[in-house]
Parts: C-alpha cells; sequence; structure tokens
C-alpha cells in the first residue's frame, strides 16, 4: 500500500539513446519527496553525463562495484532500496540480468535487491522482437519483475514501431502502482480488450454543447494495465485531456454518444472484455441548430432545449451478448458516477444500477466537486452480479484499474 513516507528509489540508466528521458523521471520522484539514487551504467554516461545525474538526485553517481568498497556500496544500494525503476533498459542489460551477472554497480545492485523492480525496455522493433529478447523478458517476469511493455512510435532514424520508450509520466504510475501492490501478471495475453473513456458531447448548435467533466483518466489506466498484462486494447474515447496512449493501444476518437454507440459495436463482436468507463451523456437535444442560437425569447433561441434519451450503450451491449451476438461472450463491466443523498447511498443506487443493465461487474464512484472527475485519485466499490462487493480504497486510477481487472479475470475463471 502506498505511504507518506519517503522512499529509496534507485533509478537505473542504460545506454540508449532515450537515456534523457530519465532525468524526467529522476525529477518525478524528487518531487514527490523520495530518496532518489541513479545508477546509471557506463553505457548510460556516454548520452547524459555523471553530473547531470547527480545535481537532480542530490546523490553521488557510479557505476562500478569498486566505489565506497568501504561501504560496500554494491550490496548496500540494493539492500536499501523501496523501488528499483530502470528505464531506459537495453536488450543487453536485460540479457546482463536475466543470466544473473553482477559485473556492474546496476547489475550488483538489481542481484542484492528484495524490492519491486520495473523495467521499461527501448530498442528498435527487431531487437524488441528478437527471439533472445523475447526469453529474456519471459524469464525475468516469471522472476517477479515487471517489465513494462514499449510504447508504439519514432524510434531512431527513420524507424516506427514496437521498441519507444513510454512517456515518463507513465512510467512513474506504473512503477508507483506496482509499489503500491498491483500486479500485472500476463494474464490478458492474446485477449481482445474494448474500453470506453472520457466524456461525450451533445452539441445544441456549432459552438454549444451538452457534456461533462471528464477526462477520460480512468478509462485510459484500466488501458494501461490491460496492455501491460498483455492485452490487445482499443479505446473508443470522447472528450479527454491530453493523455499519452497506452503501449500498443488503439484509440478511436469519438464525440457524441451515438458515434461511441456506433463505435463499440464495430468492436464488440471481437471484444473478450468489455469495459464500459465512459461518462456519456444520457440526453441530446431533440435537433442540431445549424447555425448559433441567440440570447432572447424567440422560439429559437436557448430558453428552451427540448431532450430526448441517448442510446444506453451498457444495456444493449449485455442484450447483445446474452443473445449469442458477441462469439467471445466477453465479461461486462460497467461504471456507476453516483451521489448519495438523504434517503440513499451512492452504493445503494449503484447495486440497482447494476440490476438494472444486467453487467458482470460495476465500478461505482461517489462523484461531486472535486471527487474522481479530473482528478488522478480514484475510489469506490467493485460490484459484481454474483452479489459481492470489494471496497476500494483511494489511490492511484492505476491503483484502480489494477483491482477492476484483478476482478474482471477472477470472475471469467470462475466462470
Amino acid at each position: 500500500m502506498s505511504t507518506n513516507q519517503p522512499r529509496n528509489i534507485v533509478v537505473g540508466v542504460a545506454g540508449g539513446i532515450a537515456a534523457y528521458k530519465a532525468c524526467h523521471i529522476i525529477r518525478a520522484f524528487k518531487e514527490a519527496g523520495d530518496n532518489v539514487r541513479v545508477v546509471p551504467t557506463e553505457a548510460a554516461l556516454n548520452f547524459v553525463g555523471k553530473a547531470t545525474f547527480e545535481a537532480l538526485s542530490g546523490n553521488p553517481v557510479s557505476t562500478t562495484v569498486f566505489d565506497a568498497v568501504d561501504r560496500v556500496q554494491h550490496v548496500k544500494v540494493g539492500q536499501e532500496a523501496d523501488l528499483i525503476v530502470i528505464a531506459p533498459a537495453t536488450a543487453d542489460l536485460m540479457s546482463r540480468v536475466a543470466m544473473g551477472r553482477g559485473d556492474d554497480l546496476l547489475a550488483a545492485t538489481l542481484l542484492v535487491a528484495t524490492c519491486p523492480v520495473v523495467i521499461a525496455p527501448a530498442m528498435h522493433t527487431e531487437m524488441w522482437f528478437n527471439p533472445a529478447t523475447v526469453a529474456n523478458v519471459a524469464t525475468l517476469r516469471e522472476r517477479g519483475i515487471t517489465v513494462i511493455e514499449p510504447a508504439h512510435g519514432r524510434l531512431t532514424g527513420k524507424d516506427t514501431g514496437p521498441g519507444r520508450l513510454p512517456d515518463p509520466e507513465q512510467i512513474v504510475d506504473i512503477a508507483n502502482a506496482v509499489h503500491n501492490g498491483a500486479r500485472l501478471p500476463q494474464d490478458l495475453t492474446g485477449k481482445n480488450v474494448l474500453i470506453t473513456a472520457g466524456g461525450t458531447h451533445e452539441h445544441i448548435d456549432p459552438v454549444r454543447f451538452i457534456g461533462n467533466s471528464s477526462s477520460g483518466r480512468q478509462g485510459f489506466a484500466l488501458g494501461e494495465i490491460a496492455a501491460q498484462r498483455g492485452a490487445k486494447v482499443t479505446i473508443v474515447a470522447g472528450s479527454t485531456d491530453n493523455l499519452p496512449t497506452p503501449a500498443g493501444a488503439e484509440v478511436v476518437s469519438v464525440v457524441s454518444t451515438q458515434d461511441m454507440f456506433d463505435a463499440v459495436y464495430q468492436r464488440a463482436a471481437d471484444a473478450d472484455y468489455i469495459v464500459m468507463a465512459a461518462a456519456v451523456a444520457d440526453f441530446k437535444p431533440e435537433s442540431l441548430a445549424s447555425s448559433k442560437l441567440k440570447k432572447g425569447a424567440d422560439e429559437d433561441s436557448l430558453s428552451t432545449i427540448k431532450l430526448v434519451e441517448n442510446p444506453d450503450i451498457l444495456a444493449t451491449t449485455v442484450t447483445r451478448r446474452d443473445a449469442g451476438q458477441f462469439p467471445h461472450n466477453p465479461v461486462i463491466v460497467g461504471f456507476a458516477a453516483e451521489t448519495g443523498d438523504e434517503h440513499t447511498s451512492a452504493l445503494d443506487y449503484a447495486r440497482a444500477k447494476l440490476q438494472r443493465k444486467g453487467c458482470d461487474l460495476l465500478m461505482c464512484n461517489e462523484v461531486g466537486m472535486g471527487k474522481v472527475f479530473g482528478q488522478k485519485h480514484n475510489e469506490g466499490w467493485i460490484l459484481d452480479s454474483r452479489g459481492g462487493v470489494v471496497e476500494v480504497e483511494q489511490g492511484s486510477k492505476l491503483d484502480v484499474a489494477a483491482q477492476i481487472w484483478d476482478a474482471a479475470v477472477a470472475f471469467r475463471s470462475d466462470s
């Protein structure tokens, strides 16, 4: 679980062109109040100098087991670490770690460490898919080390493909989630995951719309965790903050609830899991004005807007699944953004929604001013159709996403 106490974090840096991104990772941990020790390889110092790492971390930097021998540094750094994050990790470094070598300070630190270890690879696509690298990654994961899936994008030179280092913010968020207990087993390998995220906009006229404050963070966090657990992820996204795309995910951008409805049903037949995390507008204007409506009392003014219901994406998905239209019989997860009142709690409203919608799992958030929407944290309850309720304590949206995936995978396993 998370703690407010400063952590001892080791940031390992291997010799790749993406080594400069480690500076952002170091700064993020330092700004969170953590004590950071940077342990680069000798090759890493060809890309970022020792003085830079020392200035950012506030700690001395060395690469060899022969420095500070009187303090047994090659043992103490790993023993005292609460979390180790290696970014970037080259194919060479992962090979040495998989073989258990201790020929520099970083490799020796990993041999000693008993804390969570998160490795973020960065290399050319051919290197990432080379059988030797694939085997080394599998070995590291079997030993309990978290190896993050690389991002897809522009690599060194003109090459494009998987192998790019994820954004530093993504690496820090995943590392924090792992430190807080999030599990990233490869239990979604070979599975297709369809997620909706963000808010929908229902236009009144060319410049105005009905919408909400959803940022899409929880939906993208669910995509991030699913991708890191091996899934092929598609996110149908409405209005979102400018969020980084999860590793290898496809993002389909939509505007209205009807757009989202159509996009979901073009893809639902291939899905093994469908997660409806979007905050969709339940109603839309009966008609869309072709020009900007003016203030005033005439019939074309904004004084009265007649609304009609949008399609219910979640309920329709369940109905079509139960009618056998989706060959993979997907587990369906809904969301309920609720506010309680003097008569009924948010949890009770969520129980009623779970029964009404017929989905397998429902994540209930109690929302309101300053709660959930647009925030980096979340909390609530996970309800299932068999009567189970799990309280989700406040944590990052990745922490919550990991718990939702634990519940979804367990639900399918028990079916």
